[in-house]
């Protein structure tokens, strides 16, 4: 049996005015708060009216723009979008309608998965947009990762963060900075995900 050596849990999300990409950061310093792992951090393109990629392979600015390549090497995947309705943004389930080749390998099976969301508002969304990036990574057949409720700080915010997956309020003019808790538990969730991509290498080593 090949075993698969990668270390490093994708991090792939839209964003739109900054929160999203801010959250993923903090979510990345808690994946690499554990020791061995690291992050690979991915984003998408735009689309068009019509639903068409419209933008050139590399992005001016910012980290690359995913491929399925990105998907099939992870070790785990944690996916975030600012909420839409409350729903994930188009061009991030641009994205993850494109990945049928990988759901058809079976490479996502039984890795880690979390997901992640702002809002400009207490009640923007926030939960159902969590729950939605959810369905097609149980499609995939990962094992979806929340934040338990042993993450104290879940029961004392006032700002952003879920059992679903860690959230931010941006507020109306996407000025709002992050709450320590929003922090913590963005970290938490981070954390959580790549102990347990990590203990499922080490058992594979056994």
């Amino acid at each position: 049996m090949t075993v698969n050596s990668h270390t490093e849990i994708l991090i792939l999300f839209d964003s739109k005015h900054g929160a999203t990409a801010e959250l993923a950061g903090f979510i990345s310093r808690g994946v690499e708060s554990v020791s061995g792992m690291q992050t690979r951090i991915r984003t998408v393109a735009p689309v068009s009216t019509v639903i068409e990629a419209t933008q050139d392979d590399i992005p001016e600015q910012g980290p690359l723009y995913a491929t399925l390549e990105d998907l099939k090497e992870c070790a785990g995947l944690i996916i975030g979008s600012p909420s839409y309705f409350g729903n994930m943004s188009a061009s991030l389930k641009y994205f993850i309608d494109s990945s049928t080749p990988i759901w058809l390998s079976g490479a996502l099976i039984n890795k880690p998965a979390a997901v992640f969301t702002c809002s400009s508002s207490y009640h923007g969304g926030q939960e159902s947009v969590l729950l939605s990036m959810m369905q097609p990574l149980l499609h995939h057949g990962m094992l979806l990762v929340g934040i338990p409720y042993s993450e104290t700080t879940l029961n004392t915010t006032t700002t952003g963060g879920t059992p679903y997956g860690a959230s931010h309020i941006t507020g109306i003019n996407h000025d709002l900075p992050f709450s320590e808790e929003e922090k913590t538990l963005a970290k938490a969730l981070g954390k959580r995900v790549a102990e347990v991509a990590l203990a499922q290498l080490n058992a594979r080593l056994v």
